[in-house]
């Protein structure tokens, strides 16, 4: 499993977005309090940002614990940023160990993270695999399930499908030939979208911006959970979510899951 975070908002710095808070990403990576599976995510990390006039964001990534690198605490200390994408891993078993592995994935303006795992890796897919044009599949950064689920997303993406929908197609693509959990994340600076299928997701809109999370980052009010089996669209004045086709999410969804066809366009939280 892992824990991931994506920000739209007026300039912020790293730090006070996954540093700072009681229970923000740094914190998640040795205690998560949300988590579904596994205890730690100490298998690497990363982040990726926006540079003003530069639709092509940076990343930082390392195959260490977030709390064992020292040289991250002063970029984010000194790095701030409209919007940001981060992720603290915890590997598939199988997958490779080295930072090539750690989210975020990028192609153009995108950040991209997957939390969850593939089950039954790399058999389960190979038919997935398989479909995907030789040079997207040649151009993997990593031997990893989440690298293929990037893989699969570009490939919807490239052929003019919205982020939202790219995201539900690949997660009912896969839960047709698998089980596992698919919680993707997505933005390109401007849009937010994400799904939940199979571990926890919030959000909060307030005055310091807009944040979609695998869990909240402090206890402070405004956050709202997303119910499993559910697509997310982001921006910085709205927050939309609705429901996957049941059959796409690999599980039954949960309970609250009907309340996900209700838009949340108008909340100022």
């Amino acid at each position: 499993m892992c824990r991931h975070l994506a920000f739209l908002g007026p300039p912020t710095p790293l730090a006070e977005l996954l540093l700072a808070p009681e229970h923000g990403l740094l914190t998640q990576s040795w205690a998560p309090r949300h988590q579904r599976n596994g205890l730690m995510n100490a298998d690497g990390f990363g982040a990726g940002w926006y540079a003003p006039g530069d639709p092509v964001p940076a990343r930082y990534r390392r195959a260490v614990p977030m709390w064992a690198d020292s040289s991250f605490a002063d970029v984010a200390r000194v790095t701030s940023s409209t919007a940001v994408l981060a992720a603290v891993r915890s590997a598939t078993p199988g997958t490779t160990p080295d930072e090539a592995a750690a989210a975020p994935y990028t192609d153009g303006p995108w950040l991209f993270s997957h939390n969850g795992r593939v089950d039954g890796w790399p058999r389960s897919v190979e038919a997935l695999a398989a479909a995907l044009p030789p040079a997207r599949l040649l151009g993997l950064e990593a031997r990893v399930d989440s690298a293929l689920l990037w893989a699969m997303v570009q490939e919807r993406l490239a052929a003019g499908a919205a982020a939202p929908d790219a995201l539900a197609a690949v997660v009912a693509d896969v839960s047709a030939r698998t089980t596992g959990r698919f919680n993707l994340l997505l933005t390109d600076g401007a849009t937010i979208a994400a799904t939940a299928a199979g571990d926890t997701l919030c959000w909060r809109r307030d005055g310091a911006g807009t944040v979609v999370a695998s869990e909240p980052s402090d206890d402070g009010p405004g956050w709202q959970q997303v119910p499993d089996g559910s697509v997310l669209t982001a921006t910085r004045e709205h927050v939309d979510v609705r429901p996957l086709v049941p059959a796409q999410t690999g599980a039954a969804p949960s309970q609250g899951s009907a309340a996900a066809s209700r838009s949340s366009s108008s909340s100022v939280l």
